[in-house]
């Protein structure tokens, strides 16, 4: 990289960026697993886009690092492939491309060899430079966790790990879920963590905090009077918790069939999205004090017996899974899972959270629905009538049609009395005309701030993965018991009805 190769101002409107009240502080980001994936589908459309946006200037650049052979240009001309496919916002501006491929670098190295990180030292210490960066660093780890503790510890070695997230110059480091198989595994690599980092430097990230609406739920709750004084056992008859894809492993079979719905979404999107709904209010929206209180929640969840796993779990697994590629023909790894549990405090006491999460299903649906206790007594004389009163259900949707749903009974028009229910919508698409971010997109941009709030806090990680060890561990300890099959484009397995049907309720329609 030369001088030549970074952008001048005349890219930008710098007097608008001087205007910005959120511009950020110089900033170089390191990839680890530059050539995978998630950098191409998410991390390089994310930074297009707060380009696109000048939310990052010529003061931001990206180094990638990777063993595979190749110059900055080829790097940077896959990288335009993955941004055409992937981007949000299309077409694609040449423009603000060239702009800010010139600032894209590329290291070669494996993450074992010291010599790699020599190259990338120097090639650190180039870009600052030239970008007249001082000296911020943010190491993106988009590798397997396995990699994460020698890439830390060589990192540590060839000196590039600033103690202090919240000095200046500042080194935060952003790590990829899954954090650990286990609670063993999590714990550990938690201590290896903190050997060479201080907890304030470490982003471990769920790119579904990063949505939109899942932030939404507390301004919701603490936003509106009508909501918080009912977000209890006294009016909650249940909550519902649903992810479902209309996809299967998408040619991730080696990954997956390793990994399982349970490590993959409910140890983290899930629980995390139950926190949110479940906490208390925080004294303040500082970061601390929300994760202080997402951890309340965690260490309140109600851990399993084996027999409770028998009982309030199901393991289902799509039919034309164990003929995907990379997939064990005789694999037990659950593609769907339907939770049943409690959370022991104050709040929610005897209020079953049902959770549900499942791939190939029907449609692609994130959402969160809360279930209100039924009216106590029907004044409208006639049991035809009163059997047509439906309870108040709030639907939080996260993803595709991102909004808030709450269903009220009302009458419908004419002489004779009929009750029938409503919903008033509401639709962020409709009432915004600004697109909505992609989850990355907002989560790097606070990495860099510092703003903590939307990750996961260390202890965070092991009280989640305390409750669902159990699970896991029965599961993959009960070798001759098998997933429920159920058909590619359904709603899931029979047996989550069951589930529901034993308490009396049902799942909502995906």
């Amino acid at each position: 990289m030369t001088a030549t190769d970074i952008p001048i101002a005349q890219h930008f409107n710098l007097g608008e960026l001087f205007l910005q009240a959120d511009r950020l502080e110089p900033c170089v980001l390191v990839i680890f697993g530059a050539a995978g994936d998630l950098t191409q589908r998410k991390l390089i459309p994310a930074l297009y886009n707060l380009a696109r946006e000048q939310a990052v200037d010529e003061r931001f650049a990206v180094i990638g690092y990777s063993r595979r052979p190749q110059s900055d240009a080829e790097y940077r001309n896959i990288l335009f492939d993955g941004l055409q496919a992937y981007s949000r916002s299309q077409p694609i501006d040449d423009t603000v491309w060239q702009a800010f491929s010139q600032r894209i670098s590329y290291v070669e190295g494996n993450f074992e060899d010291p010599e790699g990180y020599v190259a990338l030292r120097k090639a650190l210490e180039a870009v600052e430079q030239l970008i007249g960066s001082e000296g911020n660093r943010l190491f993106y780890f988009a590798t397997p966790p396995s990699a994460a503790p020698v890439i830390l510890h060589r990192l540590s070695e060839a000196g590039l790990l600033q103690s202090g997230g919240a000095e200046t110059p500042w080194t935060r480091v952003i790590m990829e879920k899954p954090y650990g198989r286990d609670l063993e595994s999590a714990s550990d690599l938690n201590r290896i963590v903190a050997e060479v980092l201080q907890e304030d430097q470490v982003y471990r990230i769920d790119h579904y905090l990063g949505k939109e609406t899942v932030q939404n739920i507390l301004v919701a709750r603490l936003g509106n009077t009508i909501f918080e004084p009912l977000w209890n056992r006294k009016y909650i008859d249940h909550i519902q918790i649903t992810a479902a894809e209309s996809i299967g492993v998408e040619g991730r079979g080696r990954f997956y069939d390793k990994t399982g719905v349970i490590r993959d979404m409910v140890q983290s999107h899930l629980l995390q999205v139950l926190s949110l709904c479940a906490m208390e209010p925080p004294v303040s929206f500082a970061a601390d004090d929300i994760r202080d209180k997402r951890v309340e929640v965690l260490r309140s969840l109600r851990q399993f017996t084996s027999q409770e796993v028998l009982e309030h779990v199901v393991f289902g697994q799509y039919r034309g899974y164990r003929d995907e590629d990379n997939v064990e023909p005789d694999s037990r790894t659950p593609t769907y899972a339907a939770i049943k549990c409690y959370i022991d405090n104050w709040r929610w006491q005897g209020v079953p959270f049902f959770l549900r999460v499942g791939k190939h299903l029907t449609k692609r649906i994130t959402e969160i629905s809360v279930v209100f206790r039924p009216v106590p007594l029907c004044l409208f004389g006639r049991d035809d009538v009163c059997q047509d009163l439906e309870p108040n259900v709030l639907t939080i949707r996260i993803q595709p049609d991102e909004g808030m749903a709450l269903k009220i009974s009302s009458k419908r028009p004419g002489g004779e009395m009929e009750v029938g229910s409503v919903e008033m919508d509401f639709s962020y698409s409709e009432t915004y005309t600004h697109p909505i971010k992609d989850a990355y997109e907002r989560l790097l941009l606070d990495a860099v701030k510092g703003d903590a709030t939307l990750f996961a806090r260390r202890d965070e990680v092991e009280f989640a993965w305390r409750f669902v060890t159990p699970i896991l561990s029965h599961w993959e300890g009960a070798k001759r018991r098998q997933p429920v099959f159920y058909a590619e484009g359904s709603e899931g397995p029979v047996e989550a009805e069951k589930l529901m049907d034993r308490y009396s309720r049902q799942w909502r329609e995906i």
